[in-house]
């Protein structure tokens, strides 16, 4: 009974042996592949990635513009305009 043991415990673990070769073959094979697409991915931009870009672009220059209105309108209020407010002429000194 050993000496089928003994027999068998060498062929049942060649089959590991050859699998972890052939993993770690292709491992090997595909390494370049995606180190090359990983740096593929990092210099380009996706359409997502450029309308999110453009989406955050658009709302600063929104709030920028909110700000400026907000202040001609505080100058406004307090009577000291600036010549490019856009203030009611009632208020105008």
């Amino acid at each position: 009974m050993k000496g089928i043991v003994a027999f068998l415990l060498p062929l049942a673990l060649g089959g590991c042996v050859v699998g972890a070769v052939a993993s770690t073959a292709v491992d090997v094979v595909t390494l370049p592949v995606k180190v090359a697409s990983a740096g593929v991915d990092a210099v380009t931009t996706s359409q997502s990635e450029a309308d999110e870009k453009r989406g955050r672009e658009i709302r600063k220059e929104e709030e920028r513009r909110g700000k400026e209105a907000r202040q001609a309108e505080e100058r406004c209020r307090k009577g000291k305009p600036l010549p490019t407010d856009a203030c009611p002429q009632a208020v105008r000194r």
